[in-house]
């Protein structure tokens, strides 16, 4: 049980896997208010920056869950430079099914509702862990700009254009589902520039260092064919952001 080796290339040294810079994780830590002691379940955890600054910045305590053993060494890693391995623990395993073995006061899938099968099916398996009156941080997309064809939804990485909503339409699915949106932070086009233009450098040095490596062409036309992407499609049409919830 491992992501796919791309996954490590493309990442590369990054330390927070999807399009926030440090300052606004750090902004989302405050925004939530954030005290000493907050027990956290973080699903998907990639390289645990949120899990490890969040402890070392306001004393929570928490675990992260990961199906890419290099993220999760690398987590582990992270809390042992910023002097917070007591407060926190990384596990190898399927998001999808982990349960706490004691509810947490805040629980987060930070862009990978793809476990659940979308946010709803999300909602419901971060809420198994939460106790009552928690907080729920989900990070997903959503449409800036309405897509005008199926080549900018293709390009944005959805399946249909039914597949994300607009800003509006992300909110009304929270409600439908019983939860109060209380806070939010959303990326901009600058982070999410940071975050797609990280990878392209990863690529390139990964290439220049493996030119005759067995991913060495599917990778190469990644980097050709995605920095067009990016700024044709994904900057213009696609957001995304890390939203707070509490049951109503």
């Amino acid at each position: 049980m491992d992501l796919p080796r791309s996954f490590v290339i493309r990442e590369g040294d990054l330390r927070i896997l999807n399009p926030f810079d440090a300052e606004k994780l750090a902004a989302l830590g405050r925004a939530v208010k954030l005290r000493p002691g907050t027990s956290i379940l973080d699903l998907c955890s990639g390289k645990g920056e949120l899990l490890c600054t969040w402890a070392r910045d306001h004393g929570t305590v928490g675990t992260g869950v990961d199906i890419s053993t290099a993220f999760t060494a690398a987590a582990r890693e992270r809390a042992a430079a910023l002097g917070v391995a007591d407060q926190v623990r990384f596990v190898h395993g399927d998001a999808a099914v982990f349960v706490a073995d004691q509810p947490v006061d805040l629980a987060a899938c930070v862009g990978a509702t793809w476990i659940g099968g979308g946010v709803p099916g999300t909602l419901e398996i971060l809420e198994r862990s939460l106790r009552p009156g928690g907080m729920l941080l989900v990070g997903e997309p959503y449409w800036r700009l309405d897509p005008p064809d199926q080549e900018t939804v293709a390009a944005c990485h959805a399946r249909s254009r039914d597949e994300f909503r607009d800003l509006p339409g992300l909110v009304g699915i929270f409600q439908e589902c019983g939860w109060d949106l209380v806070e939010m932070v959303l990326a901009d086009q600058d982070s999410w520039d940071r975050y797609a233009a990280a990878h392209w450098l990863n690529l390139r040095r990964w290439l220049d260092d493996n030119p005759d490596d067995e991913l060495a062409g599917e990778l190469r036309r990644e980097l050709t064919e995605d920095p067009v992407r990016h700024v044709r499609y994904q900057r213009e049409y696609l957001g995304w952001g890390v939203f707070a919830l509490m049951r109503r």
